[in-house]
């Protein structure tokens, strides 16, 4: 018997202190960029700075508050405001604020890179959650199914985890795997083919990505080589993802493996990238930004072979104190899809 859809988990509420010490760092921020306030729209930021029901969040050295009329907030005489990188261009035409905006981010990604742990706790959730979609995958008939239809079916599956929000579903098989930003198409899924799966949402604010690699029937040729190398990279990508080393080491540690394999050109741009109450944040692994514990990131390294196969993986992974902890439990095992 197939199991129902768990149980949506508590909400997650931000302790009114971390709330307090996050807006007191924010200030000091602002302070030290010549940002006189910062307006928010719901989004990531209006959401770290405990951002309710909004329209819009509206932070000075004296005040914070939700407003519809953010104008009105903005100190007098104001020269510099912060707005939010995911502000609309109706909503910043209509801000009507007579100051220099300019994008908030500078002053809070730096105060998202480390995550308080009951943050840790919320992406655990989320990842297990993500994961719970993708080990249904083996459950589903694939063999003559479209990669659109299959994406629809896992659709369904991330709503039915309590998925508050889907940011992207990917279901790639054949050639198609070997298209790094390819989206679920017409195409038929037949025995021979290989199958990438990822799924990518937010569960109670907070996101996470989980991404698989499966065959229909029976690997193509070569292709468990080729993946071979992909694991080998996550693997030595984990060992390098530790505090004091710059962010930078995962991406190089990455790099290395697949270059020496002989698939350096067809590896992905980048390693990873930060995940939080974004999918996108900061440190990149190629930054420079000096990795501390509470920093967590998807690990995502990727070999495309063009027209031909490809094959990435993607986990959540942790920064902590004794090295990098993933905070996923599904193994990487190149699962034979048999229907």
């Amino acid at each position: 018997m197939t199991p129902g859809p768990p149980a949506a988990p508590d909400p997650v509420i931000t302790p009114e202190a971390v709330v307090a010490a996050r807006v007191a760092r924010a200030r000091r921020a602002m302070a030290e960029a010549g940002i006189d306030a910062l307006v928010l729209r719901p989004s990531p930021d209006f959401r770290f700075l405990g951002g309710g029901q909004g329209p819009f969040l509206v932070v000075t050295q004296e005040t914070m508050a939700e407003t519809g009329d953010p104008a009105a907030l903005v100190p007098r005489g104001a020269r510099r405001v912060g707005v939010d990188p995911e502000m609309r261009v109706r909503e910043l035409f209509g801000l009507a604020i007579e100051a220099e905006l300019v994008p908030a981010t500078p002053v809070l990604a730096p105060l998202r890179l480390r995550k308080e742990p009951y943050e840790i706790e919320a992406l655990r959730r989320a990842v297990a959650a993500a994961e719970g979609v993708l080990e249904r995958v083996r459950e589903l008939a694939w063999f003559g199914e479209t990669e659109r239809a299959m994406a629809a079916r896992l659709r369904t599956l991330l709503l039915e985890s309590g998925c508050e929000e889907p940011l992207s579903l990917r279901v790639a098989a054949g050639e198609h795997t070997a298209r790094p930003a390819h989206t679920p198409a017409q195409r038929v899924i037949n025995p021979g083919d290989a199958l990438g799966v990822s799924v990518c949402g937010r569960w109670d604010g907070y996101c996470a990505e989980a991404a698989r690699v499966f065959v229909v029937a029976e690997p193509p040729e070569d292709f468990e080589a080729m993946y071979s190398v992909v694991l080998a990279a996550h693997r030595a990508g984990l060992a390098a993802l530790r505090p004091g080393v710059p962010a930078g080491e995962v991406a190089r540690a990455v790099a290395e493996v697949i270059d020496g394999s002989g698939y350096g050109r067809f590896a992905a741009p980048h390693a990873g990238r930060g995940v939080g109450l974004g999918p996108d944040e900061g440190p990149l692994p190629g930054e420079d930004t000096v990795l501390e514990p509470g920093m967590t990131f998807c690990l995502e390294p990727a070999i495309h072979v063009q027209d031909l196969f490809g094959a990435r993986v993607a986990d959540v992974v942790l920064c902590a104190e004794d090295g990098a902890l993933p905070l996923g439990t599904t193994p990487h095992t190149l699962h034979v899809l048999d229907r």
